[in-house]
């Protein structure tokens, strides 16, 4: 190849959601206000858990994290959504599209090993309660965090590599809102079958894998809670699981239709409303999900406002 085939594209433009001035201006507001929400949401959940010992267990400890991932991956994305909908347009230079796709795609694959790993600190802590202490002390969660992390961002570098080894040419235009891998791998010139294969196998890992952990160990929470006599564990059992449930239905749902299930036929529109869900709603929804119907962390905020309203006396 050429070096001139790997320079007929100098950026990428990117269509957005919608090219009407009107709506443009509408959305601004909106994903400024979601990301505002998001932002305090998460935060909020990350000082609870530091600063009330109630909340120092393994479950809020893995929360904490996926509140930092969904931080981190909103600001990597909305702020240049809010920017190219200010400007009524989205030029990314081709390096300034390969960081943003490896920050998002670090972070995305990050919250769906932790989600599995959330799921099996469930298992154990119902199903083996017993031996949960022992299992899932300090040093396990933090190297099972540390894992999501590490294995995140290194299995991310692969797919970006691979998809920027690509001579790109034509328009340049992505009908999308960021630079998502599968659409920016379309405007490559060259063969992709080997790339695709393997982002496809990469994906494959990183979101069925989790998703085989979470299934299997809600299919054993689920027989376990079955044999239980007591009213109240079974309440608590499917309190603490379902808010977890929720989450890994919005997160797998969509990632999974994007990177897994085949695209050929499927309108782009509809991808760029399919990732709206996992890159503006999800997160926003994180924080809302696991403190609604959460007792411990109802009576965290309680403490919090009583604390601040006596001081304010004083």
């Amino acid at each position: 190849m050429g070096a001139e085939n790997f320079t007929s594209i100098t950026e990428f433009i990117l269509v957005g959601l919608s090219s009407d001035h009107e709506i443009q201006n509408l959305l601004f507001v909106v994903i400024l206000l979601i990301y505002t929400v998001t932002l305090v949401g998460n935060l909020g959940i990350i000082m609870l858990v530091l600063v009330d010992s109630r909340l120092h267990t393994p479950m809020y400890f893995f929360l904490t994290h996926l509140s930092g991932m969904e931080i981190c991956y909103v600001t990597s994305t909305i702020p240049q959504m809010l920017a190219h909908l200010q400007a009524g347009h989205g030029g990314l230079s081709l390096l300034r599209c390969a960081l943003q796709m490896y920050v998002a795609l670090s972070l995305g694959s990050a919250e769906a090993l932790l989600l599995g790993v959330m799921a099996y600190d469930r298992y154990l802590a119902i199903c083996r309660p017993l031996t949960y202490a022992t299992a899932m002390g300090r040093w396990r969660q933090f190297q099972l965090a540390s894992a999501c992390w590490v294995c995140g961002f290194f299995g991310s570098v692969i797919c970006v590599f691979l998809t920027f080894t690509h001579p790109f040419c034509g328009s340049g235009l992505i009908n999308h809102f960021i630079c998502e891998l599968p659409m920016v791998l379309k405007l490559a010139c060259d063969d992709t079958l080997i790339t695709e294969t393997i982002v496809f196998l990469l994906a494959a890992v990183v979101i069925l894998g989790p998703l085989s952990v979470i299934l299997t160990s809600y299919g054993l929470i689920l027989f376990s809670v079955s044999q239980m006599q007591s009213a109240r564990g079974l309440r608590k059992a499917f309190s603490t699981c379902g808010s977890h449930l929720a989450v890994v239905t919005l997160f797998y749902g969509t990632t999974t239709f994007i990177y897994i299930v085949p695209q050929s036929g499927t309108s782009p529109d509809n991808e760029k409303r399919i990732a709206v869900f996992y890159v503006v709603v999800t997160p926003l929804l994180n924080p809302v999900i696991y403190t609604l119907r959460n007792k411990d962390v109802h009576e965290a905020i309680a403490k919090v406002v009583r604390r601040l309203g006596f001081e304010q006396k004083n």
